[in-house]
Order: C-alpha cells, then structure tokens, then sequence
C-alpha cells in the first residue's frame, strides 16, 4: 500500500488497526453543533433565559379605540339616509373606519408584538421594529446597575420600569411596562453576577411563581 495513502491500516498478528485522520477532527467539530431548535442568533454556549414584551395594559388604549371605532361606523351607517348616495356615503365612512382601525388598533398590537426583549446568559437583546428591524445588545459585563420603578397603579397591575445602567456612552436605559418587574431586575441581577463570577449556570426562572401584585 502507498505511504501516501490517507488511512493506513495495519495488521498485527490476527488484529486489524485502521487510522483515519478525519476521526481526530469530527470530534472538535461537535463542540460546535446547533442543536435542531436553537435559536441561531444566539453566540456558541449562550442560553435564552427569558423573553418579554410590554405588559398589555399598553394595548388598553388601542382596543378601547378600537371600539369606539366600531360603535361610530355602526351610528353612521343607522344615520345615513337612503338616497342615490346612500351607497357612496357608507363606502365613505367604511374606508375612513377603516383607516382609523390600522392607525388606533392594528399598528400598535404590532408595535407590542414586535418589541422584544430578551435575557440570556451573556447579554441583553432589545429588538424592535415592524418593516425594518432595530436592535442592541448589552453584555451582561457592562451593566453596572439594575433598578426598578413602580407607581400605584402599576403595583396593581403587576409591571413597572426596569433601568439598567451600563458603562458607555448610552449610559441608563429605560424600558417602561415590563410585567413582573421586580422579579425581572432580580433575574437580570443574578445572571449579572454570575457573569462576573464566571458562572455559566442558568438561573431558574420564577417570574410567574408568584400573584402579579408586587
């Protein structure tokens, strides 16, 4: 056989020893390998610990809206009188409806559906954006301060404001509305600490063990 060959295979005796240089490489590979589900924008070791969205009392607004939109074109549509542009007038007042239920309803619910923010074991994403897509990224390390605000209604209703402080030029960052906001800053405090220790360890999440008045 060449000694050029790329497996040798030897013969000892009765035994039969065979190398195969890609075996040394496909072990290293598979440090590597995504598993079927994870989530592809996420760094190699990272873990999704939680995601959020504003709390849906930011949606009261645009449904109450909604509604009112409703109950209007059905008032117009009684008031209009039937004539030759009885027809005309409720294309009318349709479209104008219409119109008013993208702007007041339909935008905002996806506004709220589309902003993202997400907690992993090496940073925090802020996603937004409905056609176009905006995001940022804080890694756990650079975040020197996590606090929160509540008022008396947002007591009630369990959300509130969660301010990070991170080192840069961005300085303190805001996100209003977030649900569960004291156990929130909680869970991004630990993993803010175990980042500073060195501990890849996910800690658990309980955001929902408790009732949601703080």
């Amino acid at each position: 056989m060449s000694s050029t060959s790329v497996r040798r295979v030897e013969n000892k005796f009765a035994g039969t020893s065979r190398y195969d240089p890609a075996s040394a490489v496909i072990p290293r590979l598979r440090l590597y390998h995504v598993p079927m589900g994870h989530d592809s924008s996420l760094a190699v070791g990272e873990e999704s610990v939680k995601v959020l969205h504003q709390h849906w009392k930011t949606l009261v607004g645009p449904v109450a809206a909604g509604l009112l939109v409703v109950v209007a074109l059905a008032a117009a549509e009684a008031l209009i009188p039937g004539n030759k542009y009885s027809a005309i007038e409720r294309l009318a007042v349709g479209v104008v409806a219409l119109a008013l239920l993208i702007w007041w309803l339909l935008l905002p619910v996806l506004v709220w559906r589309t902003t993202v923010y997400e907690l992993t074991n090496k940073r925090m994403r802020l996603r937004d954006g409905i056609v176009t897509r905006n995001g940022r990224d804080i890694p756990l390390s650079r975040i020197t301060d996590v606090s929160f605000r509540k008022g008396v209604l947002d007591r009630l209703l369990g959300c509130g404001t969660l301010v990070v402080e991170s080192a840069g030029e961005h300085g303190e960052l805001a996100l209003t509305e977030i649900p569960h906001v004291e156990r929130v800053s909680s869970l991004l405090f630990q993993l803010v600490e175990n980042e500073r220790l060195g501990d890849d360890r996910v800690p658990p999440d309980r955001s929902d063990d408790r009732p949601a008045y703080d």
